[in-house]
């Protein structure tokens, strides 16, 4: 089975990280089922781009935190293609506070969309991705970084790291992988948006080679772990931040 007819579900795929990966999964000939929350226009606009470059995809409107709207993505995609071989979960969000000062919205908004989310969706794919398939879940260099005003936003990482090792092991003999990318700073408009220049002159000095990430440079890694060449990384971390950790 050739990658044409292999189809990559990726969550919050309308814009930034989400979407680069979009638009490289379906470069790399997989249907790609553009999961969004809110933002609908920029998901038909990012399907449709990736049409007239002649590659297939469809949007898919669900908040990954509810399991019965993720059940529903889930049952469209395959009506629509069959199956499921690939599942990346991009879907998340950060605020950021001090332990002391985040109050409970922060706190239970964060583990809805970025501990429950692939949970629901990782529940689902291991019932019913195909043989052969891949998980990818996406962390962030956080997780070992630990810088103040992170803490909630890396426990939740920290969590979908833990259940990555874990399903890994749990899918013995569905010859499925289970890994995660850990992004560090990516210049996406979430990650740019209200920061003062020198802060983000500072971030941009923090790697080894002295620049942000692009979008581009985790859709690789992505690529890499949804393609031939990937079969062989089961249950791994990796961190795609050029060398911050």
């Amino acid at each position: 089975m050739g990658n044409s007819t292999k189809v990559a579900l990726v969550t919050g795929a309308s814009r930034g990280i989400g979407a680069a990966i979009a638009r490289r999964l379906a470069k790399d000939g997989f249907t790609v089922v553009v999961n969004y929350a809110g933002t609908v226009a920029e998901a038909e606009e990012l399907a449709a781009s990736i049409e007239k470059t002649g590659g297939k995809a469809l949007t898919a409107q669900a908040d990954v935190s509810d399991p019965a709207a993720v059940a529903r993505m889930w049952d469209a995609a395959e009506a629509a293609f069959g199956g499921v071989d690939v599942l990346v979960n991009n879907a998340g969000i950060m605020r950021l506070a001090t332990i002391a000062d985040g109050d409970d919205a922060l706190f239970d908004s964060q583990i809805a969309i970025n501990l429950k989310g692939p949970r629901n969706t990782m529940r689902l794919a291991a019932q019913r991705l195909r043989s052969g398939g891949r998980i990818i879940n996406l962390s962030s260099s956080v997780v070992g970084l630990y810088q103040p005003t992170y803490g909630v936003y890396a426990a939740t990482k920290a969590g979908v790291e833990a259940m990555t090792h874990v399903l890994s092991k749990e899918l013995r003999g569905r010859n499925i992988t289970v890994n995660a990318i850990a992004p560090g700073p990516t210049a996406t408009a979430l990650f740019l948006d209200g920061k003062p220049q020198a802060v983000i002159d500072t971030l941009t000095k923090l790697a080894p080679l002295e620049r942000l990430g692009q979008p581009e440079d985790i859709a690789n890694a992505v690529a890499f772990l949804a393609g031939p060449d990937g079969a062989w990384i089961n249950g791994q971390v990796l961190r795609a931040n050029g060398g911050i950790i």
